[in-house]
């Protein structure tokens, strides 16, 4: 009768294995190990997550993170967003002053009469003073 599939499984992961290292040319032994399957894939799994921190904590505390597309600090979005403001209005700022100017040079040229004053209706300035 077949063992169950678990017992197996689990006595494959506890089963102890040799692992040798040894000098080629002599055949001496220079280490011996004693391992299991499950002892390997503890190491294995740790060493993983070890590294994974290591290139977490890399990238999350140097210099690195601003390589990353999209990322950004808060603090400069927002001294972005006021130097855009900023720019916007000094923008407008300038296109309302050549708008000034180019007024001025089009009368001095005489593209443009000024209009009338002489037609206005102005009070009387003695009659306002008695």
């Amino acid at each position: 009768m077949p063992l169950p599939v678990g017992n197996t499984s689990l006595k494959r992961l506890r089963s102890r294995y040799r692992l040798v290292v040894m000098n080629e040319d002599t055949y001496d032994e220079v280490v011996a190990f004693k391992l299991t399957r499950l002892s390997v894939y503890i190491v294995l799994s740790t060493l993983f997550v070890i590294l994974v921190g290591l290139t977490v904590a890399l990238i999350a505390f140097t210099p690195l993170k601003l390589y990353i597309p999209g990322y950004g600090e808060a603090k400069k979005a927002k001294e972005y967003e006021v130097l855009k403001m900023k720019a916007d209005s000094i923008e407008l700022n300038l296109v309302k002053k050549q708008e000034y100017i180019d007024n001025i040079e089009k009368v001095l040229k005489g593209k443009i009469v000024p209009p009338d004053t002489t037609m206005l209706k102005l009070k009387n300035i003695e009659k306002s003073r008695d």
